[in-house]
Parts: structure tokens; C-alpha cells; sequence
């Protein structure tokens, strides 16, 4: 079988806008951590091992779907914590409601760590400025996920420890 690779260009589906901007919420005493998994493969494997390197903090978990806005209940849920970390924007549509989801939150206060792939990081940006929220947190992990055993799932999400403490000090 053969297969024809055409280049083309494409356009950028993210507007400029002039939105002031939007800081991002500081992340100071940190006691509860609310894990937010889009329930995309790989994304409870990624937040467990986020919860089961951090000592001394209480976890909690909520829910949504992957290629959707979170709902009412399901935002309330994740804002329980003081901090609410978000997993796991692995391409195009998951990656949008990552970012709008923890834009949404840090429009109620909460501090929020987005966990999105190296391949989709740059549009997860690009997504978030366009919001007026550039200085949100995006933490990338190597791409793919989907697909992978656990284990190895588990192997590209201990790397991603360090940069979450960092944000966390």
C-alpha cells in the first residue's frame, strides 16, 4: 500500500484578541489538592503517581469527560481543594477543555496545574492567552500517552514530578 503525505497550510483556529489579561491565582498554602481526571487513557495513571509523590497534602478526586466542558457538579467537585490539578490533554479537544476547565476555576479562585502532552503544549498556550490567562500553568509530559502500558505511563509521568513541586513551592 502506498501513501501520499501532502503538506498543507492550515489556519490557526485561535484568534488574537484584546482581552485584558487575566492573572493567574498565586498558589500559597497548599493542604488539599483536588486530582481532576478528564478521563482520557492514561490521565488516573498520571494523576496517582502526582498524588502518591506528594507527602503531607490530602487528595481528593473528581471526574469529567474528556472532550467536553466540565458540568456544574463536576467543577464544583474540583474546586473543593486548594489547588486543582488537571490531566490529561493529550490532543485537540481534550486539550481545549483542560485549558478552558482550569481557566473556568482559576475564575473562582482556585489554582490550577494543567498536564498536557509536548505535542500540544504550544497550542495549550496559544489557547490560554487567547483567553487572557497566559501565565497559566502548563506542565507537558512526554507524548504519546493513549495507547502505552501503565508502566510506561507511570515512567513519563515521575518525570513530570519535579516541575509540579516546583510550581507547589
Amino acid at each position: 500500500m502506498k501513501v501520499r503525505i501532502v503538506e498543507r497550510e492550515v489556519m490557526d483556529p485561535l484568534a488574537d484578541t484584546c482581552m485584558d489579561e487575566i492573572p493567574v491565582n498565586r498558589i500559597g498554602d497548599v493542604r488539599t489538592v483536588t486530582l481532576l481526571d478528564n478521563t482520557k487513557p492514561g490521565a488516573r495513571t498520571i494523576l496517582e503517581a502526582v498524588g502518591s509523590s506528594i507527602e503531607g497534602l490530602r487528595f481528593l478526586w473528581a471526574e469529567k469527560p474528556a472532550g467536553a466542558p466540565a458540568t456544574e457538579a463536576q467543577i464544583n467537585g474540583a474546586r473543593q481543594g486548594d489547588l486543582c490539578i488537571i490531566a490529561l490533554g493529550d490532543c485537540g479537544s481534550c486539550t481545549t477543555w483542560v485549558i478552558l476547565d482550569a481557566i473556568r476555576l482559576e475564575g473562582m479562585g482556585v489554582p490550577t496545574i494543567s498536564i498536557c502532552s509536548d505535542r500540544f503544549r504550544e497550542y495549550a498556550e496559544k489557547l490560554a492567552a487567547a483567553h487572557g490567562m497566559p501565565d497559566l500553568r502548563i506542565v507537558e509530559i512526554e507524548h504519546p500517552i493513549a495507547g502505552l502500558e501503565p508502566e510506561d505511563i507511570l515512567r513519563k509521568a515521575r518525570k513530570i514530578i519535579p516541575s509540579i513541586l516546583e510550581h507547589l513551592r
